[in-house]
């Protein structure tokens, strides 16, 4: 024989008969049934335990009918636990004091005198409930320190116009809840851009949870969003909500939104439309009050085709555009990154700031960076790494042949007999991505990868 199916009940009531029936009623459910006659005997009981229930009686003070103690309470035990399941216990003709009741935040009611099977249903109905609930807190927890950046994050820098631009854009469209297409060539910050929208919109306070579209397997990525229920697939052995779902109050990132399969995006345009989610293999559907970023390095001309991207949904992402420029057309940025990055990096190594020669910043500047800032950010660690003396000069940076060389001291680490696969993998790597000016596409489809898996190499080298 099965044990019960809950731990903890507690029931408040100022009559001791009420009290007793509702212990040996609710045993079978419950392994533990307190029982109390006041609220302040109950809180005292309870000590820092979480109870499955708390059923509530809505007046304790002799002759009183209008439930204020009783919801006078029940804001007391949700101010301790939000997700806490209250079911108030009214006079048989209270209908009014049970919708007043659960206006302020109770999950259900029962009347005196009850009906067992229906005192037995509400609060088993209840506790699963308040499970729910916890359940969704504790993975809620989980993708948002999964998806956590330290701090705020490295700033947007850059005073060019181009930029002045993209600042603007920022200041307005920030504070509002309005949906955000970020577009722009691999490297050149987009992420960034999103997580300055969220730092300057009125959901600053609550969680950003980024979804990278190009680095989730195509099979995973319904899962990934819009979460799933125990047995909707073979490895599905519990629920788990969704990046949607677990962003509830915050915004969600959608980086590389052009990699979302054709078949998923009518389900994200319904989110959009309806916010609302359905997880896979579920038969209902849950609200989410969310604020959507996207960005995507595809061109218009990409967006715009009907056979990639699906127009009614690319009119709900871009309601506020935002194109970032490459770093080749606001080359008087460069100073200042270099500048900030010689600084970072310099303190992460733990060496004297180098400075830059006259002749490195003019190369550096006239330099087409094919892989934006990121490539910039690469080429002074290397050079924070690599640089002999106080002053980097421009073949510190390796800026004409950087690819090909690189791929050379892969060969060469190889044919030295150096066959630690880590090693060799991680040059490979790095030449490719040098190569391609860290276009991931190219660089992948040259080293015979899929997206994904050069974005888990990337990680696992620190790339």
């Amino acid at each position: 024989m099965s044990g019960p199916e809950f731990d903890l009940c507690v029931v408040v009531d100022d009559d001791d008969d009420i009290l007793l029936a509702a212990r040996l009623l609710l045993k079978t459910l419950f392994a533990e049934v307190l029982t109390a006659r006041s609220p302040d005997e109950a809180m005292a009981a309870m000590g820092r335990r979480v109870p499955d229930v708390v059923l509530l009686d809505a007046n304790f003070a002799r002759g009183a009918t209008d439930a204020r103690e009783g919801l006078a309470w029940l804001a007391r035990l949700l101010a301790r636990d939000p997700a806490m399941a209250v079911v108030m216990i009214t006079a048989h003709a209270g209908v009014q004091i049970a919708v007043e009741a659960m206006k302020h935040g109770a999950t259900d009611f029962v009347a005196k005198p009850w009906s067992n099977e229906r005192l037995l249903a509400t609060v088993r109905t209840a506790a699963t409930l308040r499970r729910s609930r916890g359940a969704v807190a504790t993975e809620r927890a989980k993708l948002v320190v999964a998806s956590a950046a330290p701090g705020d994050g490295p700033p947007l820098l850059g005073n060019s116009p181009a930029m002045a631009r993209v600042h603007s854009l920022i200041e307005r469209a920030g504070p509002t809840d309005a949906n955000v297409l970020i577009l722009g060539e691999n490297g050149t910050g987009k992420e960034l851009v999103a997580r300055a929208l969220h730092r300057h919109s009125l959901r600053a306070e609550k969680p950003m949870l980024t979804v990278d579209l190009g680095a989730v397997s195509q099979d995973l990525i319904d899962s990934e969003l819009f979460g799933h229920v125990k047995g909707a697939f073979t490895d599905a052995r519990s629920d788990r909500i969704g990046r949607v779902q677990a962003a509830d109050g915050g915004t969600l990132f959608l980086d590389e939104v052009g990699n979302l399969p054709l078949h998923l995006q009518p389900k994200l345009l319904t989110v959009l439309e309806q916010r609302r989610v359905t997880p896979v293999g579920a038969n209902k559907s849950v609200p989410v009050d969310i604020r959507v970023i996207a960005a995507t390095n595809l061109s218009h001309g990409r967006l715009n085709d009907e056979s990639h991207f699906r127009q009614d949904l690319l009119f709900r992402l871009n309601t506020v555009e935002i194109v970032l420029p490459p770093l080749r057309e606001r080359r008087e940025d460069v100073p200042e990154l270099v500048t900030h990055f010689l600084e970072h990096y310099a303190r992460r190594y733990d060496r004297e700031t180098p400075r830059l020669s006259t002749a490195a910043l003019a190369a550096l500047t006239a330099h087409d960076w094919p892989g934006n800032v990121r490539a910039l950010r690469h080429a002074v660690e290397r050079a924070v790494i690599l640089g002999r003396g106080g002053v980097l000069e421009a073949e510190d940076f390796s800026l004409s042949a950087g690819g090909p060389r690189v791929a050379q001291e892969a060969v060469v680490a190889a044919e030295r007999d150096d066959l630690n696969l880590d090693r060799v993998e991680r040059k490979l790597v790095e030449a490719a991505l040098t190569k391609h000016g860290y276009n991931i596409s190219l660089a992948a489809n040259e080293l015979g990868l899929s997206r994904a898996a050069l974005y888990r190499r990337m990680e696992k080298h620190g790339l």
